[in-house]
């Protein structure tokens, strides 16, 4: 993608001074010459307006990405098994394995929904799981070749870092360290066929936090070492941040800023050797249905009372922290995506979350910082069990990104580009009758083929009905 040196000779000063901003400053820092740090991170995110902060996000990806093209991805989301050792209190997905509707997809199962996605063009699998105890090594050894042996051109995206910690502790690797373990794992699984992790599992790492809603699952500790080994072994992950829940706004800036620092130790260790590193971050708001944390009652001040979350985020005591939550609707959403543009200048992408916030939120989100649409939705199982569904076609994210104006453009995992769609055959210019884009099969895990499922998307009114 081409970029470009950010000045303000063709435009005002962004709304620097009437923000208490230097203008030199601000184009410094959009132009990557100087860090955003986080006193200022959190300054800026209390005090800039929303769309005077998403004209520096933006301003910030046009720097890297340049002002035509925006991406997506055609991958299918495979969830193998939602049985899992975790009680995390946001989680509506998850099962103990002895439920009617607990399942472990079989490797028959996976191929025939990896052949499924190769048949719309798609070029890589994201595939996740709950913490399964009984399924062994050879297990998702045996998987992973398999997948690779009947689709040869498909890049296997698969299992977050809480998996492969648990992965150490089902399996008892050799080795001194969790490094050595996880080494030995990460092998194995890659003789296999593993080319790249995903950023699963983040949730917010601030302790306090995680000690609530992560019950059993990975320390941050934990997750940044897997995403180290992976980098040191070479391959490219993603990472991901999920608020609006019980966490303070500084929470925020802290998981952005170990995401950070721990880039920088991948960057400065691994990349004269042709290691890997973050490609991506993506962050999105908890979804409350059909979860234990969505339970809790809405936080209403009482008597000017701060939210629990920011007290303990700044080392003082609250007797509700964890007992309230502060959900985030779309400018929150927005406002923490543009903030997450501006202070992780040493990851090359940011992706829009139109999964959970809606296609035209996803939309708007590319003027607030974000270059990639994510993926055109076959299957999601994980966020549709705590409530919220949307599905897009290929032609309807062309549409968003279009409309935006920007050229939508294919990628593959690292990004590099496929497809440009700058062309008339482009697949949302060939659509005469949008109409006909309303009736199309969400593929979730537990329906039969004879469920009817009727899911109504159309050009301008994206969201999904399911029924």
């Amino acid at each position: 993608m081409t970029s470009f040196t950010f000045d303000f000779d063709s435009c005002d000063d962004l709304g620097a001074a009437a923000c208490g901003f230097d203008a030199g400053w601000l184009l410094a820092l959009l132009n990557g010459q100087v860090r955003l740090d986080t006193e200022t991170a959190m300054r800026i995110y209390r005090t800039v307006p929303l769309f005077t902060l998403g004209r520096w996000a933006d301003a910030r990806c046009r720097v890297l990405h340049g002002n035509a093209i925006r991406t997506y991805v055609i991958d299918r989301n495979i969830n193998y098994t939602n049985v899992c050792t975790a009680r995390c209190t946001f989680c509506a997905f998850r099962r103990d394995g002895d439920e009617d509707d607990a399942y472990t997809l079989s490797a028959k199962q996976i191929t025939t929904k990896i052949s499924e996605l190769s048949a719309i063009g798609g070029t890589q699998i994201l595939m996740q799981g709950g913490m399964n105890p009984e399924l062994p090594l050879s297990w998702y050894e045996e998987l992973l070749a398999g997948i690779k042996a009947e689709n040869p051109h498909i890049h296997i995206h698969a299992f977050s870092p809480p998996e492969f910690i648990e992965f150490v502790r089902f399996f008892d690797p050799p080795g001194t360290d969790l490094e050595a373990k996880l080494s030995y794992v990460f092998k194995r699984l890659m003789k296999a066929g593993l080319d790249s992790l995903p950023g699963g599992g983040g949730e917010i790492f601030a302790l306090p936090v995680r000690r609530k809603i992560g019950l059993g699952k990975c320390t941050a500790e934990q997750w940044l070492t897997v995403m180290r080994v992976a980098h040191r072994l070479g391959m490219y992950t993603s990472a991901t941040m999920m608020f609006g829940h019980i966490e303070g706004i500084a929470d925020r800036i802290h998981h952005m800023g170990l995401v950070r620092q721990w880039q920088d130790r991948s960057i400065n260790d691994f990349a004269r050797y042709g290691g890997g590193r973050y490609k991506a971050f993506i962050s999105w708001p908890f979804q409350r249905e059909n979860t234990p944390l969505g339970r809790l009652p809405e936080w209403e001040p009482q008597a000017g009372e701060e939210f629990p979350g920011d007290v303990i985020a700044a080392g003082g005591h609250s007797d509700r922290f964890g007992k309230v939550v502060r959900m985030a609707g779309a400018t929150e959403y927005l406002r923490t995506q543009a903030i997450s543009r501006l202070y992780l200048d040493n990851v090359h992408s940011i992706g829009a979350s139109w999964v959970t916030m809606g296609p035209h939120i996803g939309q708007v989100a590319l003027s607030f910082g974000a270059n990639d649409m994510g993926s055109v939705m076959m299957e999601e199982n994980v966020v549709s069990a705590a409530g919220t569904t949307y599905c897009l076609t290929e032609q309807l994210i062309c549409h968003l990104i279009r409309n935006a104006g920007f050229l939508p453009a294919q990628r593959n995992n690292v990004y590099n580009l496929l497809r440009v769609h700058d062309g008339p055959e482009s697949p949302d210019l060939l659509v005469t009758d949008w109409s006909q884009q309303r009736a199309r099969e969400l593929a979730i895990e537990g329906r039969t083929e004879t469920t009817p499922v009727e899911v109504t998307v159309s050009a301008g009114a994206d969201r999904v009905a399911i029924q």
